[in-house]
């Protein structure tokens, strides 16, 4: 019988993220099977081990008391059987443990994950990256651990109860002195628990906010050291790390002291259970084999006071890193799809009635900014990063689903992201990944030095490319791209970082590779304004003209003081120091 599914889940489900408690208990909903299994496994396990101090008992007063070798030979298999029936159980339980904590986990990244997808952009500006990477990393493994000690917490209960009646049945006096005794302990524990809690809220919040300063620096690291800043920075941050490393030692100390009661006061109730027992056997109201019986089973009965605080503790970290996964999943995108939204097949003609910007369907546009900020804002609003009154063939993008949009409208800007792996997969994910569909490519990217500096198509790429240069990376996000084949392309600067010789044979052919597409480039090269089929000079947020670029140079004295003054920027540049 398979008592496990193979991980991660094809569908982890919709969490409840109204709070944290909530989520937990989705949590604990939709793995109900898998746990009232664990459960019972774990009672099992647990009953067995609560059975043997009866066991041994019976032997005694039976056997040896008796001195009926028979009955030693019966109760000596009996406790043989039980033993072995533990071993059983405690390997099947402690596998569904594994799974149930994988399982938390595993669904906690799942659906963190995907709607950090569907958030997207939005995420940075709402969340920490220190809080994201914990959410990420820290956080599954502490609810996952939550889910972990259900079945033990399960048989705790099961054979609490049982060995409590049993107890009151051998004698009364001791029954109620542990079922007294053991309660009490957990109103001693109790009031910690919520300092504990507090402590632990206030660790994980000060640890994110200190990976995300590590975060800071490791980005910014080459600013830092060309200004000078590289020691004031590492400075704030071991005092950052010595405050979280306090905050860590109070965490530390009200743990040790949870661990520690958990320790103490089962020993004492033990001690005390102890001395009545043999008060109570000097005195024959009780047999020996009944002492034995009843010392072993308050020894037993330690065990699941353990696993009730071990359930309190884990609980309280769980409940700590559930609240910042439900802060994460109540972060709302940017953009959704309306009730209503239609499907559109194909979207021929873009249109953004704030600018006026409005690129000929087919063909290469070239839209040349005075502020660069202002064109990446118009085509937020014409690639529906942003909800606006923009249009795509006469309908509001707003009503037409999100998933077409981004199917048929590509925005590749500098900052795309680039995952470590095999070359050909990163260049094209949703493609064959064949030399022959990537070579075309790489040919109108210029792009072939940064493939053979990886080894060829099958070379490895670091995560952000950081093992190829600046100018290598954006040719091979413009292969990636062109690759991708949308309708409507839209590319942000995509030559900034390269040689006016690399830049001009990127625009010869781009024109050419995008034939009968529509392609426009936020741009004010002239290298590649002179290819473009039409430009559109946009002024104050506002599109003021359009032609070639040779016209616009004549007829638009701004346009041309734009256009002359980045060309004498790059002059400038070019010349030897």
């Amino acid at each position: 019988m398979r008592l496990i599914k193979p991980m991660p889940l094809a569908d982890p489900g919709e969490p409840d993220s109204r709070s944290a408690m909530r989520y937990l208990l989705w949590l604990l909903r939709v793995q109900a099977p898998h746990l009232l299994l664990a459960g019972v496994f774990g009672t099992a396990w647990m009953g067995c081990i609560g059975a043997l101090p009866g066991a041994i008992g019976y032997g005694i007063d039976l056997g040896v008391s008796a001195k009926d070798t028979s009955a030693v030979l019966l109760w000596s298999g009996i406790i043989v059987a039980l033993a072995i029936t533990m071993g059983v159980m405690a390997v099947i339980r402690h596998r569904l443990a594994v799974y149930n904590f994988l399982n938390g986990a595993y669904r906690t990244v799942q659906v963190t994950t995907r709607h950090t997808t569907r958030v997207g952009a939005a995420l940075p500006r709402r969340i920490a990256t220190g809080e994201v990477v914990s959410v990420g990393s820290t956080d599954p493994a502490a609810i996952g651990m939550a889910l972990d000690v259900i079945g033990r917490t399960i048989g705790s209960i099961v054979t609490f109860v049982a060995v409590a009646v049993v107890l009151l049945n051998i004698s009364p006096m001791l029954g109620t002195v542990i079922l007294i005794g053991l309660p009490l302990q957990g109103l001693v524990v109790g009031p910690l628990l919520k300092p504990l809690q507090n402590r632990e809220h206030a660790y994980r919040e000060e640890q994110g906010k200190l990976t995300s300063r590590a975060n800071d620096i490791v980005t910014g690291l080459r600013v830092l050291r060309g200004i000078g800043g590289e020691e004031l920075f590492a400075e704030r941050y071991r005092q950052k790390s010595q405050e979280v490393k306090r905050f860590g030692f109070r965490v530390a100390a009200a743990g040790a002291l949870m661990k520690g009661l958990q320790v103490l006061l089962p020993g004492s109730l033990l001690v005390a259970v102890t001395w009545i027992g043999a008060h109570l056997t000097a005195s024959g109201r009780i047999s020996a084999g009944e002492l034995v019986a009843v010392f072993g089973y308050t020894a037993f009965l330690m065990m699941p006071m353990s696993v009730f605080l071990e359930t309190a503790r884990k609980y309280t970290a769980a409940h700590a890193a559930a609240r910042r996964v439900v802060a994460l999943l109540n972060v709302e995108p940017a953009v959704s799809d309306a009730p209503d939204a239609i499907t559109v097949d194909s979207i021929a003609r873009l249109h953004d009635p704030r600018s006026g910007l409005q690129p000929e369907p087919g063909l290469l546009t070239a839209v040349a900014c005075t502020d660069t900020a202002e064109g990446v804002r118009i085509v937020d609003r014409i690639a529906r990063y942003v909800d606006s009154d923009a249009t795509a063939d006469e309908q509001r993008l707003d009503g037409i689903r999100l998933d077409d949009i981004r199917r048929l409208v590509m925005v590749c800007d500098n900052d795309a992201y680039f995952f470590a792996g095999r070359l050909r997969d990163q260049l094209d994910p949703h493609g064959s990944g064949a030399d022959d569909r990537l070579q075309p490519a790489v040919h109108t990217a210029v792009a072939h030095d940064a493939v053979d500096g990886l080894g060829g198509f099958d070379g490895y790429l670091d995560a952000e490319a950081r093992n190829i240069s600046g100018g290598q990376r954006q040719r091979l996000r413009l292969v990636r791209a062109l690759l991708a084949a949308p309708e409507n392309l839209y590319l942000i600067e995509p030559t900034s970082a390269v040689d006016a010789h690399t830049e001009a044979l990127i625009a010869q052919r781009l024109r050419e590779h995008r034939k009968g597409r529509t392609t426009v480039v936020l741009t004010t090269s002239p290298l590649m304004l002179e290819q473009a089929d039409q430009v559109l000079f946009v002024d104050d947020g506002k599109a003021q003209d359009g032609g070639s670029h040779r016209e616009l140079m004549t007829t638009n004295t701004d346009y041309r003081a734009l256009i002359s003054r980045d060309s004498e920027a790059v002059d400038a540049e070019e010349v030897p120091a």
